[in-house]
């Protein structure tokens, strides 16, 4: 006779003796997210101690630009005061000793057009060549980059004059804008973009289609080059822009100052017997200078940006 089968009875759950508002719940450890990441108090300090540091000046310039001469002594720097006077600052800026200031301002222009200009094509043609060719003398080429990037410009200013006043070109916009033509940083900068941005296997498949060297320089290496051509030719702008030391040597005629040494002659003027105190030209001359630096960071950002990450993603 078979014993008859039993089945089990399913557990019952075991129900908490205390109630639910008395019984602690353990909190797991806080996850932070690529979404959210953590913040910083000490971070956020320092950043806002940049941040002060940076726009403070900037606004006290827009904010003393608006002043007439009186108004600058009689006035809190950080406000405005009773009189605004920008438009007529500005248009006695461009008249003031024959409209002397657009001419300093052409020359600037000038000095950044062919000196930048120049600096960023060379450095261009020099880093690709640097490093996508092998050629004797490679090594002691990067020694003697990595030498000059540490030798800051006015160690050689002295020198640079020396050389020009032999050669006859002191007192000449080419004293200013043959120097500017040489940045090492430049080159060293556009020679380790060019080793990462550029494949070797695009040039040698561009080079197996029957394109010559500048062809392929052209077509196939510029345009993968651009975010590290705007940002040389940013850096280059800039320390063209606003070169002070090397003018200040090489020139004497006031025809050819830049915009750094005319309005550095113009507020020198409140320190000489009968010269003409003109601090809000000179404020306003100067918020007139920077405007264009910031034009073109804004302009040229979106291409700077574009290869940040240029080689971040491994294939």
């Amino acid at each position: 006779m078979s014993t008859p089968l039993t089945t089990a009875s399913p557990a019952t759950p075991v129900k908490s003796s205390g109630t639910s508002g008395n019984t602690p719940r353990l909190r797991g450890p806080r996850r932070h997210t690529a979404g959210k990441p953590r913040r910083s108090v000490l971070l956020t300090v320092l950043t806002s101690l940049v941040v002060l540091y940076t726009v403070v000046p900037l606004i006290w310039l827009a904010v003393n630009a608006t002043k007439t001469q009186a108004g600058l002594a009689d006035s809190n720097g950080l406000w405005f005061s009773d009189d605004f006077a920008l438009w007529d600052n500005i248009r006695d800026t461009f008249t003031y000793d024959d409209g002397v200031f657009t001419r300093w301002l052409l020359n600037t222009l000038m000095y950044v057009v062919l000196g930048a200009g120049g600096a960023t094509l060379l450095a261009v043609l020099g880093g690709y060549a640097l490093a996508k060719f092998d050629f004797v003398g490679k090594r002691g080429i990067f020694a003697v980059v990595i030498g000059a990037v540490a030798v800051p410009g006015t160690a050689l200013a002295v020198p640079t004059f020396l050389m020009f006043s032999k050669m006859g070109l002191t007192d000449t916009p080419w004293a200013v804008i043959i120097p500017s033509l040489v940045s090492p940083f430049g080159l060293y900068l556009m020679w380790v973009f060019a080793a990462e941005a550029i494949p070797t296997e695009l040039l040698e498949a561009a080079r197996i289609d029957g394109a010559g060297e500048a062809r392929t320089f052209f077509t196939v290496a510029l345009p993968l080059l651009s975010p590290g051509i705007v940002t040389v030719l940013l850096f280059t702008t800039v320390a063209t822009w606003n070169n002070y030391f090397l003018p200040l040597i090489m020139l004497k005629d006031s025809d050819w100052y830049p915009l750094t040494l005319g309005l550095s002659v113009w507020n020198s003027q409140a320190e000489t017997i009968g010269g003409d105190v003109i601090f809000n030209l000179v404020i306003t001359g100067s918020l007139l200078t920077i405007l264009p630096l910031i034009a073109a960071f804004l302009l040229l950002q979106k291409y700077w940006q574009s290869g940040l990450a240029a080689g971040s993603v491994k294939e």
